[in-house]
Formats: C-alpha cells, structure tokens, sequence
C-alpha cells in the first residue's frame, strides 16, 4: 500500500450537484434555478396547496352541513367485552384504568357502557355514561354503576 492507490472507502462518498460554482460546471449561472420567477429567488417557499394561481382544491370542493364545536365524543364498550374482560384479569369491578390498560380505551377517552351482549356475572362498572340497555343489564346481573363526571379531571 502506497499513496498512488489509496481510494476512499466505498460509499463514503456521494455524488451531489454543487450548482452556483461558475458556468464550467453545468450548474452556473441561474443555477439550476430556471429564469426569474417567485421559485428562482431566495427564501422562496409556498403555501400549503398552492396550486400556481389556480384556485386551490379546498377553496374549489363545496362546504355543506355544520359541525359542533362542543361535541362530546364517547368510546364505546360493549357488556359482552366487559363480560371478557372481566374473565380475562379476573376482576368483578372494572375501573377506567382497567380499560385503558387493555387497550379497549385511550386515557383521555370518555367510556360510555353500550348494550350489546350480555354479562353472566355480577360486574361493578364504573364510566362516563351508560346505554338504558346496559344499565337494565347490569342491575338485573347483581351490578353496580359509578359515573364520572366528565367535567371532573
């Protein structure tokens, strides 16, 4: 090994285009930048959607309907999912954090206790809020039912 055949390693080096660097580069003059023009000028940078001056898709698609702001937006748990749940870890009173910590909510997720299913043992609930069905099922299995207030953190 000698001077004469020293060569970096293989993929350290990487081909780029260094453009402004005089016109015997291919790269000079504009640049690469194309003539006059918003693009052609330093600190371009275009808003999100422009379309060149047309008029841009979310100014062009028709708004209908209304959507509320103060929606209250609850995750859904069905009896039949408590049900297994409750088999599953074992435990005949299930809280939020149980729910949370077996991926049937989200920790900022209001729960709301729906019907579908039925329980087959004496389960004490506790959730935001509860179907008509739910609560029908539930005391009728021996359950109890504890509602958070939703305000409350």
């Amino acid at each position: 090994m000698n001077l004469s055949n020293l060569k970096p390693a293989s993929g350290s080096i990487k081909k780029r285009k260094r453009v402004g660097r005089g016109e015997g580069s291919g790269h000079g003059g504009t640049s690469t930048r194309g003539h006059k023009g918003a693009k052609s000028r330093s600190g371009y940078s275009s808003k999100i959607g422009f379309e060149g001056g047309q008029m841009p898709l979310q100014r062009r698609v028709p708004k209908f309907g209304f959507v509320s702001p103060n929606r209250v937006e609850y995750k859904g748990i069905n009896l039949d999912t408590l049900q297994e749940l409750s088999d599953k870890i074992g435990k005949s009173t299930l809280v939020p954090q149980d729910l949370i910590d077996n991926g049937l909510a989200g920790k900022h997720d209001l729960i709301k206790i729906l019907g579908r299913g039925a329980i087959s043992s004496k389960i004490d609930v506790t959730a935001h809020q509860y179907s008509k069905s739910a609560i029908s099922a539930i005391e009728a299995a021996g359950g109890t039912m504890v509602t958070i207030d939703r305000l409350a953190k």
